[in-house]
């Protein structure tokens, strides 16, 4: 017979041998991050997809953010946008940086732009250069949110002076079309947007190295998947919200001043326009419009997206006469597109 004694010493060894199993369990998960990223660094992606595994479905938010990069780019696994964005969401959820600048961009670039926009505010208050980017293209359109230039121009502005390229060409774009007292608001908003974040580094491929997720260290830039032109507003030129690919961060730099732009007399409206084609997709039409203004055709002309039984007419005027808008017509049909003066 065991006596009391006995059975209880035997109890707390079996206790103390399933703790020590479930310590040995738990440690494992913790270097398991660590192990993939040197896979990753050696260009074994499917071991590291492997040892990250685990650790993500236990709720590892590095291990979630760097599935959520190999099902983006492709390593180690085929290249699955949605499961992508699923592992973003599970670690932005967490609070992981990184992974909360990723979801938002994609989201964007699924088209779910109200869900994106929450996502891109907090990354831009961050100061992550391509949200910035991203978000000072809406503001711009009025794509999602109310339209508003100042908040664009400083977004944008900040995004330039990290180094992005595409970033500096609509800043650019921007100063043909925004006046100077908005501009030079926009300027001083970026400088309260740079101050406000400190200019955290630009986000790293992977994380759960040897340093944390959040520290300063020199990376390879992301890899980032191109996103879909932005909603073209009506009265504004259509940003290219193609997300760019990161440049290591720049010295900040502050633009010179832009020139006032040249101020255009009124047109007079003389019940003419010019018509530049009928198209089935509405879509067609303004990005035909965009083209045109982008090749300095249409000058200061404001279009119109004329419905006609189910198609759209792209016009552009208006015109005192049919003779100014045969000449502007020559013009047009120079920049390649067919172009005939219309009563309207």
């Amino acid at each position: 017979m065991i006596d009391q004694g006995e059975r209880e010493a035997a109890m707390k060894r079996a206790w103390l041998g399933i703790a020590g199993v479930a310590a040995c369990l738990a440690v494992p998960a913790m270097a398991d991050v660590k192990a993939g990223v040197d896979a990753w660094a050696r260009g074994d992606y499917k071991k590291a997809v492997d040892e990250w595994r685990g650790p993500a479905v236990a709720g590892d938010s590095d291990a979630q953010f760097n599935l959520g990069q190999a099902y983006k780019l492709g390593r180690g696994v085929p290249v699955d946008l949605p499961m992508a964005e699923q592992w973003y969401r599970k670690a932005a959820e967490q609070g992981h940086p990184q992974a909360e600048d990723n979801y938002g961009l994609a989201l964007f670039q699924n088209n779910k732009r109200d869900l994106a926009l929450p996502w891109l505010e907090k990354s831009a208050a961050r100061g992550e250069p391509r949200a910035q980017y991203v978000l000072g293209t809406m503001y711009f359109n009025g794509d999602a949110v109310q339209r508003d230039w100042v908040k664009a121009y400083a977004l944008t502005q900040r995004a330039s002076a990290a180094g992005l390229p595409q970033a500096s060409s609509a800043l650019a774009q921007m100063d043909s079309y925004i006046s100077l007292s908005d501009r030079q608001r926009g300027t001083e908003l970026a400088r309260k947007y740079e101050a406000d974040a400190q200019r955290p580094q630009l986000p790293t491929e992977i994380a759960g190295g040897t340093a944390p997720a959040t520290a300063t260290r020199p990376t390879r830039p992301i890899e980032t998947a191109a996103l879909p032109p932005s909603t073209v507003a009506r009265d504004a030129p259509p940003m290219d919200s193609t997300s760019p690919r990161p440049q290591p961060a720049a010295p900040t730099r502050t633009r010179p001043p832009v020139p006032t732009p040249t101020p255009r007399a009124a047109p007079v409206d003389g019940g003419w326009r010019a018509q530049l084609g009928t198209f089935r997709d509405a879509g067609n039409a303004r990005t035909l419009f965009a083209t045109l203004q982008r090749k300095g055709a249409v000058g200061g002309l404001s279009s119109y997206f004329v419905p006609a039984g189910g198609l759209t007419r792209l016009q552009v005027g208006p015109f005192a006469s049919n003779a100014d808008a045969a000449k502007a017509c020559a013009t047009i049909k120079r920049a390649g597109s067919e172009c005939v003066p219309v009563r309207k």
